[in-house]
């Protein structure tokens, strides 16, 4: 396991990236002579441009060499990343976030796929968890710390603090390039092909809902605890989340291994429906900080869960159904932030979004339940009969 800690490294600065600029917006806005609600177009940017690049661009990167794609991905995300800290204007702010945001879609699919086929079959799940535990960890730290330089310094020393884990990343990859595999890319076959399989199509949107729902309404905890009068937790609610995160990405892996995914498909959006269920219904401290830790955990266990659930008889296809997977989870945090915005705008109290959020996470479960149910089914198929199902 200790060869794969690069690409956690990497994964580390991807999961500040995603959410650092959160807490810096007003500071951003300030410094281009612009607005909020501009400087807010970058996150939509990055996130777009992740969405599109990770399925359109992992499969022809990796071809011939895994080090190369790994190296440019990196490369492209930290001129991203440089080019947001010298931005002189919002449009070069803006593209900037473009080409980090394109660097990241490709890294996350290759990292993740890499993870998988660096350890043993029986590994999988733990390799797969600890990208997704390098992502948790980014952005429990990131917001935070990336506040507090913005405070003390300047919001263009956030982005620095990016830039630079993202070259000690390139780096420790750079060094290991020789011991990485090659990774199989579909031999050209169009990479939207993956989506043919229902299993597969609908994997990746329960990946959208459970972002959707998680994601998107993280966005809006502060409001939340502010209108349920635990304004004074908020801090500690953020924490709770992010612990939670980190603790259930390092758990999940192992029992993935030892038992397989099919349960988690089942409990964890549960765990993520009842934790909303909770914060919507109750306003006591410990309510909110036991169900923002469940939240937290069961939200990013869930991205290894279904990537085990989707790859783990199509090993050859890992890399393009990863990359949907995670683009859509990311893309469904944009809306999800949105339609919250939407809804605030129309009345809805910021005490109702959680109430709001239960809805697509109760999707996500019908979803997740029925690819438990299939895979279940499969188990119990003799072995020809799997092959066919895996080829489907």
């Amino acid at each position: 396991m200790r060869k794969v800690w690069p690409l956690v490294a990497a994964a580390v600065a991807l999961g500040i990236d995603a959410y650092v600029l959160a807490g810096v917006l007003p500071s951003i806005a300030d410094s281009l002579a612009t607005t909020v609600a501009m400087i807010g177009l970058g996150v939509t940017a990055f996130t777009a441009a992740y969405a599109v690049a990770g399925p359109l661009l992992s499969s022809r990167l990796t071809r011939g060499s895994t080090a190369r794609a790994l190296l440019i991905a990196l490369g492209v995300f930290n001129l991203g990343n440089l080019l947001t800290v010298v931005a002189p204007n919002v449009g070069t702010f803006l593209a900037s976030r473009v080409i980090a945001g394109a660097g990241a879609g490709v890294l996350t699919a290759v990292a993740t796929a890499t993870a998988a086929a660096m350890v043993a079959d029986a590994e999988r799940g733990r390799a797969m968890s600890m990208v997704t535990l390098g992502l948790s960890t980014g952005t429990v730290a990131g917001v935070p710390v990336g506040m507090l330089i913005g405070t003390s310094l300047s919001w263009r020393w956030t982005m620095a603090l990016v830039v630079a884990v993202g070259v000690l990343s390139m780096t420790a990859l750079a060094v290991r390039a020789r011991t990485l595999p090659v990774l199989p890319t579909g031999d050209g076959a169009p990479v939207l092909g993956v989506l043919r399989s229902a299993r597969t199509g609908l994997g990746v949107l329960a990946a959208f809902l459970l972002g959707v729902a998680s994601l998107g309404l993280y966005t809006y905890l502060l409001p939340m605890a502010d209108a349920r009068g635990l304004g004074g937790w908020g801090f500690a609610l953020v924490w709770a989340w992010g612990i939670g995160g980190v603790v259930g990405s390092a758990l999940v892996g192992r029992s993935l291994d030892r038992y397989g995914p099919r349960v988690l498909l089942v409990a964890l959006p549960t765990v993520l429906t009842a934790s909303f269920a909770a914060v919507w219904t109750s306003a006591q401290p410990a309510v909110w900080l036991v169900a923002a830790a469940l939240w937290g955990a069961a939200g990013w266990s869930s991205v290894p869960t279904l990537q085990q659930a989707l790859t783990v008889d199509r090993p050859a296809q890992a890399m393009p159904i990863i990359a949907f997977q995670m683009g859509a989870m990311y893309l469904g945090s944009a809306v999800g932030a949105a339609i919250g915005s939407r809804l605030l705008d129309t009345g809805t109290t910021p005490a109702d979004l959680a109430g709001w959020a239960t809805a697509p996470a109760l999707l996500a479960l019908m979803l997740t339940g029925w690819i438990s149910l299939k895979s279940r089914e499969r188990r119990l198929q003799p072995a020809p009969a799997r092959e066919c199902a895996a080829a489907r």
